[in-house]
């Protein structure tokens, strides 16, 4: 009954012992028990490792003693395979047994196990093990960033880690104060575009760098002009334009209201003084668009056109102040006023005053010159009023008294004429004996006063 009784207990107490075991993860053999914690690590490439394994005797036997092995080193004992030996450490006593694994890489990624060694047995007991995962950082960015989105970078691992490590970031090699796996850019802007990585504070341990890219439109925009300077008719001349703005934008060159060219460049070969004036440079994306400050493009060239200005119509009274005014279409430096029949110039200024007289009487012309040719004008007749009107109140004078003496001379001959026919008619009417009776009808002593008015009223009327 005794024996009985003992032989079932012990088989309740064997049975008991298994599942406990069982049910932590720990394989026992010939009264080996073995327990690992953690039985899964995930670790970063590059960190260190610590796996533990605990255990205890059954049957105490002090010759025995541990190690850890993996499939890869054949379950031989690390320390003595050449790829990890010099990154294996080992530390235990009776109830442990610690490894050490540094600098790991995915090669590393291995189920580990205590080996147990039994002098006595010459056996080799292996168990579940340890699962080791090793992962990279990485930085999870979106796809598509647009300027004044919220916007979140992850720094993510393929595995969970074991250990939660204090991460830290970088942006162009520069270090930012967040210290958690996310990093908020809330709103985003185009300073905020650049290369990020995170990595573990305190350890050399990063991930690789990733682009951030913003899209936005332009922001800023300057032209420029090549080569500087003063710009001369005939030769090259090149306007640059540039803005910040991503993506890229399209540039079109404007000249008053009218597009000249496209690019961000605009050239122009033998530039001419039709291409003086103001340019702006318009550049565009998909974001927006800016327009650039004017920039005026002075040509520079040789007079072309000249006029003169007065303030008379040509002729003028003696005395009288004039002033002839000379103009060009070109920039120019000097202008020089010459008299016609002079070798030397009259005056040096656009403008030229001077009072007529007889002396200053004369045609004028004008000289302008600049650093790349120069041109005359027509000359122009500065001519005192009062001699022309002498010579013309005599010619018209003379010719009007012409005129009359000639009609008195024709009106006299005329009526001379008609004097001579009249006489001649009254010669063929009158009779040869008409003369007596004349006389004796004009004697007041032998008529009477009614028959001298008859008489004198008839020679009368015959005289007519």
């Amino acid at each position: 009954m005794t024996v009985a009784l003992l032989i079932s207990l012990r088989m309740s107490l064997t049975v008991s012992l298994l599942v406990l075991i069982f049910i932590s993860g720990v394989v026992a053999q010939d009264g080996w028990a073995v327990h690992y914690n953690p039985k899964y690590i995930c670790a970063l490439n590059g960190s260190t490792v610590t796996m533990k394994c605990m255990y205890r005797y059954l049957v105490i036997d002090s010759s025995q003693n541990s190690f850890w092995s993996t499939i890869r080193s054949s379950d031989e004992d690390l320390l003595n395979d050449p790829y990890y030996r010099d990154r294996v450490q080992y530390h235990g006593d009776q109830q442990q047994s610690t490894l050490r694994l540094m600098n790991v890489t995915e090669k590393d990624q291995s189920t580990y196990h205590c080996r147990y060694k039994d002098d006595r047995f010459r056996g080799r007991y292996r168990d579940r093990g340890v699962d080791l995962s090793v992962t990279d950082l990485q930085v999870e960015v979106p796809e598509r960033v647009i300027e004044g989105d919220k916007v979140t970078l992850t720094c993510k691992t393929t595995c969970s880690l074991t250990v939660q490590p204090t991460f830290t970031w970088y942006r162009n090699g520069r270090y930012l104060s967040s210290s958690t796996d996310q990093l908020h850019l809330q709103p985003v802007s185009r300073k905020d575009a650049g290369r990020y990585r995170c990595a573990v504070l305190g350890q050399d341990l990063r991930s690789p760098e990733v682009t951030l890219n913003v899209r936005y439109g332009p922001k800023s925009i300057s032209v420029s002009i090549s080569p500087s300077g003063k710009i001369v008719e005939g030769s090259s001349v090149t306007l640059t334009c540039s803005s910040d703005a991503n993506p890229p934008v399209e540039y079109n060159w404007i000249k008053g209201t009218t597009i000249v060219g496209k690019g961000k460049t605009y050239t122009m070969k033998e530039i001419s003084s039709v291409d003086s004036g103001q340019y702006k440079c318009r550049s565009s994306n998909e974001h927006g668009e800016k327009l650039s400050e004017a920039l005026t493009l002075n040509v520079l060239y040789p007079p072309k056109s000249i006029s003169v200005s007065f303030t008379f119509s040509g002729e003028t009274l003696e005395g009288s102040s004039v002033t002839l005014t000379c103009s060009s279409d070109a920039t120019v430096q000097n202008y020089t006023w010459f008299k016609e029949g002079e070798s030397s110039p009259v005056g040096p200024r656009k403008s030229y005053s001077f009072i007529v007289d007889s002396k200053s009487s004369g045609w004028y012309y004008c000289l302008a010159q600049n650093d790349h040719g120069s041109i005359k004008s027509a000359a122009v007749p500065v001519i005192i009023k009062a001699e022309y009107s002498i010579i013309l109140y005599v010619v018209v004078g003379v010719g009007l008294c012409g005129v009359a003496t000639l009609i008195a001379v024709v009106f006299l001959m005329n009526k001379k004429m008609k004097k001579k026919r009249t006489m001649e008619e009254d010669d063929q009417n009158v009779d040869p004996n008409a003369k007596d009776d004349t006389y004796t009808a004009l004697d007041p002593v032998s008529r009477s006063s009614d028959d001298l008015y008859n008489t004198l009223a008839t020679v009368n009327k015959n005289g007519d």
